[in-house]
């Protein structure tokens, strides 16, 4: 059947179609009106890392009659900057510290005064770059010059863009990675959190030959449309060493690729949002929403609790006709505390979407092994002394679709070849503990980093075959059931910070948020359509797979089949966070070190206070 999967989810934002300029030309236009207001005026223009120096420099010096001064002639010299980061970047080849420095840490305070006074008896004038909001305090004109998450990784692995105040651009893709990861865009978010509200214009340079531009109020009013309503984030798709066949089919994906390993379906940390201004479509970060209305779209106890932090992923991980993925554990919440100052762990889950004959999950312990033995094993393994033989060491499963393995932190785990995984956790960024990998090379024909080190830290040994049976494989239990509807608990293990809840149907589903964000996934069914009962926001329809978000302030909402799927059974899986999780975190994050409290943009705005962001 031909693929419905809508790879480029078009958010419509009504009323602001005149406050969205096309390309340079209007632009350029646009801010030349704004200079004719006003003779002396001040112009700053905020930027986030990864953008294009040169293309945004060559048009804006088609503004006749202005100064333009790059903010980064103010930075520390690239070897300091090195140096003040490396407390945060490590040497470690996968895992940092989130960072705690703040902009005004990058700037020379000797150079950062002659360029505030430089900009003060030359206007008009117009300073851009990484931390240009901070020359000028009240500026006549605020532009926030964005950029997409996945777009900066692609220009990494172009080698067309330096980390933050380095000459870097033709080091690793993993470094550079790493680096922005626990450094830049901890940076750039905490500044950009308390600057949303306060922008004239944001300008969308993800195409820098063709850029959009929205003004503060289009952006202001479409974030809170959209966070009123449901709606998709826009996925991406990336190949790997095990990748599968299955995506290329079901989500329409390029034929000519070799493999699709993941794809991030809904982790706004990563993806971004489309708002479409009538014929126009502007691309902004996820995150810009979260900044902006963390209270509508997570709702008060998250936010009070987590700050603007996003709690759940949905991502996809194919194998079909691939690899297993790599043997791993995740650290539990006392070991991530106290290494990374993170304040929840990865909890997850893996939901087959689909499965082959052969499919298999990697899951807990064997009975009786000796601690002491794996670790060697995987040592000599990963030294060369011949592959590790995990069957011996871990127990297997066989799955298949519909399943739903529950995999709490501790717990030793992977995904077999020939399986299709909707991959449900708690999302405290990247920190995966990789202990085996088949002795495959990555995409770059290295090998991939492995954690063995952390690993046995957090490995929680008692979790063999009789205990994992019992409690997190397929423990499934109906709680209702109507005519035309039943709801059950798939998980998660009562370790785990996320519920998740599963509604096979065939007529309306009547659901609600209880006042915290969802996140669900049509997990069978061609489509199906979310309706508001009083008609608070536009029907929504969603297709096979697509994973969408319901704000924590749409309260209630219904979910029915449509389209080619009525009169057939259809089935969701809906995630939120436990209530008692969430009371849980907030008693413990009193007794945490003050050092892991932060805030979203430090003195550098008003923002309210987030945990370790």
């Amino acid at each position: 059947m031909e693929s419905n999967y809508d790879k480029y989810p078009v958010i419509p934002i009504s009323g602001f179609d005149h406050q969205c300029f096309s390309g340079w030309n209007e632009i350029i236009d646009e801010i030349k009106k704004s200079c004719s207001t006003k003779p002396g005026l001040t112009i700053v223009m905020e930027c986030y890392q990864g953008f294009f120096d040169e293309e945004l420099k060559k048009n804006l010096k088609t503004i006749p009659g202005i100064q333009i001064t790059d903010v980064s002639a103010a930075y520390k010299k690239p070897e300091d900057i090195a140096a003040i980061t490396y407390p945060d970047v490590t040497d470690d080849p996968v895992f940092g510290k989130l960072t705690e420095l703040s902009m005004t840490d990058f700037f020379d305070q000797g150079l950062l005064a002659e360029l505030k006074e430089k900009i003060a008896n030359n206007a008009p004038s117009l300073v851009y770059g990484t931390g240009a909001s901070l020359t000028i305090s009240e500026p006549d004109i605020l532009i926030y010059a964005d950029l997409a998450r996945w777009e900066i990784q692609q220009r990494m692995r172009a080698n067309q863009v330096n980390n933050l105040g380095v000459e870097n651009k033709d080091d690793s893709f993993a470094n550079q990675y790493k680096r922005a990861f626990f450094v830049d865009w901890r940076i750039c978010d905490r500044l950009k959190a308390g600057l949303l509200d306060k922008v004239d214009y944001l300008l969308d340079t993800n195409s820098p030959d063709f850029p959009k531009m929205i003004t503060g109020a289009a952006l202001t009013a479409a974030l809170q449309q959209v966070s009123q309503r449901p709606f998709r984030v826009v996925p991406f798709f990336d190949p790997g060493p095990w990748g599968g066949q299955w995506m290329k089919e079901v989500c329409d994906l390029d034929r000519e690729t070799d493999n699709f390993a993941w794809c991030f379906d809904c982790v706004p940390e990563e993806n971004s949002l489309l708002l479409g201004f009538g014929d126009n479509t502007v691309e902004i970060p996820s995150m810009n929403l979260i900044f902006n209305q963390p209270e509508n779209v997570l709702g008060n106890e998250i936010y009070e609790c987590l700050g603007p932090e996003f709690p759940i992923r949905f991502d996809f991980l194919d194998t079909m006709d691939g690899g297993n993925l790599s043997l791993q554990v995740h650290p539990s919440v006392k070991y991530i505390r106290e290494q990374f100052g993170i304040t929840y762990t990865q909890d997850e889950s893996y939901y087959l979407l689909d499965a082959d004959d052969d499919a298999l999950v990697y899951l807990g312990l064997k009975e009786g092994i000796d601690p002491d033995e794996m670790i060697g094993r995987l040592k000599d393994a990963q030294n060369g002394g011949g592959p590790f033989e995990a069957e011996k060491y871990v127990e297997t499963w066989k799955v298949k679709k519909h399943d739903h393995v529950l995999i709490p932190a501790g717990t030793v785990h992977c995904s077999g070849k020939n399986s299709m995984v909707l991959e449900i956790s708690a999302t405290p960024y990247i920190f995966t503990f990789k202990l085996w990998d088949w002795g495959r090379m990555g995409l770059d024909g290295k090998p991939r980093p492995i954690n063995i080190e952390h690993g046995k830290k957090v490995i929680e040994w008692d979790r063999t075959t009789s205990w994992t049976k019992a409690n997190i494989v397929n423990r499934v239990k109906e709680i209702e059931q109507h005519e035309d509807w039943r709801e059950e608990i798939t998980g998660l293990h009562e370790l785990q910070f996320i519920e998740t809840r599963r509604h096979w149907f065939s007529g309306k589903v009547e659901h609600n948020t209880n006042g915290q964000v969802n996140v669900l996934n049509l997990v069978e069914g061609r489509e199906v359509i979310v309706e508001s009962p009083d008609g608070a926001f536009d029907p929504f329809v969603v297709h096979y797979v697509e994973t969408f978000i319901i704000p924590a302030s749409v309260g209630a909402y219904t979910i029915r089949p449509f389209g080619e799927s009525e009169g057939k059974e259809c089935a969701t899986i809906k995630a939120y966070v436990r209530p008692e999780k969430l009371k849980a975190i907030g008693r413990d994050l009193w007794m945490m070190p003050k050092k892991h409290f932060k805030t979203a943009a430090t003195s550098e705005s008003s923002a309210k206070p987030i945990v370790s962001n």
